[in-house]
């Protein structure tokens, strides 16, 4: 064992009169192991609310949607169908789908909703893991219907109750030529994604249904398309609205949602300065343990040198005080963080405004890459900071730090 390692463990575990070095000590670590916890923390949320949003408006929205310019109606053509399939080897199942405004009346409450039909197929793949209640099997040109949880509550119905949809018939004003459809729904199922714009604005009916509700025979609203491989989307989108062409208009989910998916990246912007404010903490905090260790061992260092210890023993016995105050500190965040993390998943204890947030409870995601990244920058900044009082105390000459008082 080197003379500077002996020292600095003689020196950390040492007592006497160093109750204050202690104390000094004791909140360097815990300002690191607060600061790490809290980047560490805020990263784990930032890569959650990412990962569960994006997982959540993908399966509920497909990869890329075909609509038409101006919301207008499509000829449902078997020969436009075939050849995207043809042309696009990329994709893995395209759907027709049929949205349009409409308004549900229940006996508590009338309210104005988006609703959507689409075939069995189509709804097993997008609410099939969010069914909450009843069944998600809509028989065929049936009048069933499913509901979002808040839009449930809000009606103050349930499975098996009847509610009554208003809507517009060939998108055109009611006139005695033109009657309005009014029709009769049973709630077959309720779902809840988490996200309150879904689970309080869109309803679900059978595809046929939705064709003969809103006088769209042989048309649709367009086509839901769904990748092998979601990195090809941009690529896809590109070609597939060159081959379409007008009034086909090409949309990426990321397009869609556009002001979600920048209002996630915003929230990662923050995260440097964050990070940055608690480096200069940690770092302020090291250097200013070290110089009152510096000036409590100043006769120590002074026998030292005497006896004959060079410059670059002294330099590494504080050094290595800094890389034990900075190891401790970066232990104690990542055991603090990580522990929070598996309390706030098992317990639930902050919950959010789905409203604002879209999701009702704290998402997490850990990120391994996450705790090595901010504990390697940490230590390596504080470590870099430790030299300045380490080569402090190493420039002190003998005679000088040995009559010190």
């Amino acid at each position: 064992m080197s003379i500077a390692i002996f020292l600095s463990k003689r020196y950390i575990k040492s007592k006497r009169n160093s109750q204050f070095i202690s104390t000094i000590s004791l909140i360097t670590i815990l300002g690191i192991a607060i600061g790490v916890c809290v980047v560490i923390i805020a990263l784990t949320v930032l890569d959650g609310f990412q990962k569960i949003v994006t997982e959540k408006i993908i399966n509920l929205n497909y990869h890329i949607k075909v609509s038409s310019f101006g919301k207008r109606n499509l000829p449902d053509l078997p020969e436009t169908y075939k050849l995207i399939k043809q042309k696009f080897p990329e994709i893995q199942k395209i759907e027709p789908y049929i949205s349009k405004l409409a308004i549900i009346k229940s006996k508590k409450l009338t309210e104005g909703i988006t609703l959507n039909g689409l075939n069995q197929e189509s709804l097993n793949t997008t609410l099939k893991k969010y069914i909450i209640s009843g069944n998600i099997k809509l028989n065929k040109n049936s009048n069933e219907i499913i509901l979002g949880k808040k839009l449930a509550e809000k009606m103050f119905v349930k499975c098996g109750d009847k509610i009554t949809i208003f809507s517009l018939k060939h998108d055109e004003i009611p006139s005695p030529e033109n009657p309005p459809s009014i029709d009769q729904f049973v709630v077959k199922g309720i779902f809840e994604s988490g996200m309150a714009d879904y689970d309080d604005m869109i309803a679900y009916i059978d595809f046929n249904t939705a064709q003969n509700l809103f006088g769209m025979e042989n048309e649709i609203s367009g086509y839901n398309i769904k990748l092998k491989n979601i990195l090809s989307i941009n690529s896809v989108a590109d070609n597939l609205q060159n081959l379409l062409g007008y009034p086909y208009y090409v949309q990426t989910v990321f397009n869609i949602h556009q002001n979600i998916f920048t209002w996630l990246e915003l929230q990662k912007e923050p995260i440097p300065i964050i990070l940055g404010l608690i480096i200069f903490v940690a770092v302020f905090n090291i250097i200013g343990t070290l110089l009152i260790i510096i000036l409590e061992r100043t006769e120590d260092i002074g026998v030292l040198r005497a006896l004959g210890a060079n410059r670059k023993s002294i330099l590494s016995i504080f050094l290595l005080h800094g890389i034990y105050l900075t190891l401790m500190g970066l232990i104690c965040g990542n055991i603090f963080a990580y522990l929070l993390t598996i309390i706030q998943e098992k317990f639930n204890i902050i919950s959010l405004p789905e409203k604002i947030y879209f999701v009702t409870k704290v998402p997490l995601y850990v990120s391994f890459e996450n705790y090595l990244i901010v504990s390697a920058i940490t230590a390596l900044i504080s470590l870099l900071a430790s030299l300045i009082p380490a080569y402090i105390a190493s420039k002190l000459q003998p005679v000088t730090a040995i009559r010190f008082d």
